[in-house]
């Protein structure tokens, strides 16, 4: 949402969306609604408030805050998934600032491909590109957390810009990075 305010109005419509796509878990909804459902989801997204302490404000317990985050997370992803760029998406003449991140996870002693030895923790790589404004422009699907920036945005097909997606005689944009890139 471009750093703006998620409104009322935006989790209405997003419950729509959801309860249009199916069937929602019966615990969570009978428990707070759909709505506050999906605003928890949301408010730990946004904000990452401890869960006891939405549990609180919301009335019930941790392993119900829980486990409503942990229904209505996919639910939402599914419901915006149209809405989320692709690279090809993105205009090719434009220049973007691009940066990656780790999202970091619990150890996965059985999973060392998502091992940064960069950060020294465990965590998926994603890659963000947002306009010279600050807006943001698209962010990759994640990759293992062992591999490098460039690398990933490699994977996503951001470096390659096809000449033929370009108009005639204009060079390629020329994106801003840290120097990893």
């Amino acid at each position: 949402n471009s750093g703006a305010r998620i409104t009322r109005d935006d989790v209405l419509d997003l419950c729509e969306t959801i309860h249009a796509d199916g069937p929602l878990p019966a615990f969570g909804a009978r428990v707070l609604g759909v709505f506050l459902c999906v605003r928890l989801a949301l408010i730990l997204a946004e904000a990452q408030p401890p869960q006891g302490l939405l549990a609180e404000v919301c009335g019930v317990s941790q392993a119900t805050a829980s486990r409503v985050i942990g229904a209505c997370t996919p639910l939402i992803a599914g419901a915006l998934s149209d809405q989320v760029p692709v690279v090809e998406d993105l205009d090719p003449t434009a220049q973007l600032i691009i940066d990656g991140t780790l999202l970091q996870c619990w150890s996965w002693k059985n999973h060392p491909e998502l091992y940064s030895g960069k950060h020294q923790t465990t965590g998926v790589n994603v890659q963000v590109a947002c306009t010279l404004s600050g807006r943001l422009a698209w962010v990759s699907d994640p990759h293992d957390g062992r591999v490098h920036d460039t690398e990933a945005l490699r994977r996503c097909g951001l470096l390659d810009v096809p000449p033929t997606d370009l108009p005639e005689g204009a060079p390629p944009p020329q994106h801003i990075g840290d120097k990893g890139y």
